[in-house]
């Protein structure tokens, strides 16, 4: 039996993979089981920030991985110190818990919001807010505040507290504070697996200064955004809003598991020894690895993602095949005249691999990606939009 067999058998069935099997990569090249050579457009589901094989992400995992590989939070471990301390200088933030995934970071936050509430003003103060169209993730509670009936019905019932409003709708929001017991507000500023959609600056801007005079919490799901991927550390910080939580994963860790709820000062002392934990979290490997990341992601470098993003637009937003561009730094959706699947599947057969969201085709390649590699990948995209 081939890869492909063996996986139908064994493998829970939850995937729709594409035809292709990953053999190994290189910066930002993949290659099959034949040999065929792929660009990468969607670095795992914007994981891979780096692309396969940086020198120095390696470097900094293998060095730590010969040294500990774990130890649990019974004990202080330097890779965990580290990279909570870089986390707070870059944001702002006073206190960091890690855990393994997005959802993790996510439900942590979620807690967090509920016995802040709870705390100050009584256990009745639990409800959610979060917005239509949006992805936390896929844990029952995550899925509970996503606001995609289509992600609810197989696993109902849910848990309950959360309430929904439309992106853009800031009286829908307001209303729902001064008619409900409110811990949080949730947001993306870009509601990713929605469609690569970006929050108007005005709309958060709105939502902060509610949270702020309501004291509600403020938490900002930065799993796809974050770490550099819009063109700033955490995409938050292109709305001049400050947070009072925020959660990330994904290419933090750059390629191993690994996630992050940072808490402002409102939230920072909230949690105490008991009330949340996590066995994998803070681990010294996926740690160092983050580390090696995070302290990259200088000024210069932000502004390098910013120079591909405007060179994707510049190419595309007028090309033939496209309706329209949306995103920010390098997570953009590109909506198609032609049928989606058709486009993928032409970019495929050409050697370039992006992803999709909804009905967009969805751009998340390595942050460093070379200018060369780009240009050919969105020379071959530009193609399959047409159907050349």
């Amino acid at each position: 039996m081939n890869i492909k067999e063996l996986d139908k058998k064994y493998v829970a069935d939850t995937y729709a993979r594409f035809p292709i099997e990953i053999v190994k990569g290189e910066g930002s090249k993949l290659y099959d089981d034949t040999g065929k050579e792929y660009i990468d457009m969607g670095t795992g589901i914007g994981v891979n920030i780096f692309g396969v094989g940086d020198r120095e992400w390696v470097s900094a995992v293998t060095n730590q991985l010969n040294t500990l590989q774990h130890t649990s939070n019974l004990y202080y471990t330097e890779p965990c110190v580290n990279l909570a301390q870089i986390l707070c200088e870059k944001t702002g933030a006073q206190k960091v818990f890690f855990s393994n995934s997005g959802a993790e970071a996510n439900e942590c936050a979620i807690k967090c919001a509920r016995k802040y509430a709870a705390d100050k003003k009584g256990a009745e103060y639990n409800k959610i807010i979060t917005l239509n169209n949006s992805f936390h993730g896929r844990t029952i509670t995550t899925l509970a505040a996503t606001g995609q009936e289509s992600f609810h019905k197989d696993f109902l019932p849910l848990t309950e507290g959360f309430l929904y409003a439309d992106a853009g709708d800031f009286d829908g929001v307001k209303s729902l504070v001064e008619n409900n017991k409110v811990a949080a507000i949730m947001i993306e500023v870009v509601q990713g697996e929605g469609g690569v959609v970006p929050l108007d600056k005005a709309f958060v801007k709105n939502i902060a200064e509610l949270c702020e005079s309501e004291d509600v919490l403020l938490i900002v799901d930065e799993v796809q955004t974050g770490n550099g991927r819009t063109g700033a550390l955490y995409g938050y910080m292109k709305y001049d809003i400050i947070p009072d939580i925020v959660s990330t994963a994904k290419g933090l860790g750059g390629g191993l598991p690994i996630g992050a709820t940072m808490f402002f000062p409102k939230a920072a002392n909230v949690y105490v020894p008991g009330t949340h934990g996590s066995t994998f979290g803070g681990n010294p490997v996926s740690c160092a690895g983050a580390f090696n990341i995070i302290k990259r992601l200088d000024d210069a470098f932000l502004k390098s993602v910013e120079e591909k993003h405007d060179y994707i637009i510049n190419e595309l937003s007028d090309a033939e095949g496209v309706k329209g561009i949306t995103g920010l730094g390098l997570m953009l959706g590109i909506e198609t005249e032609r049928d989606v699947n058709e486009v993928l599947k032409e970019c495929q057969e050409n050697g370039v691999l992006p992803i999709k969201a909804k009905n967009k085709i969805r751009l998340l390649p390595p942050l460093n990606i070379p200018f060369e590699d780009l240009e050919k990948a969105v020379k071959i995209i530009k193609n399959a939009l047409r159907g050349a």
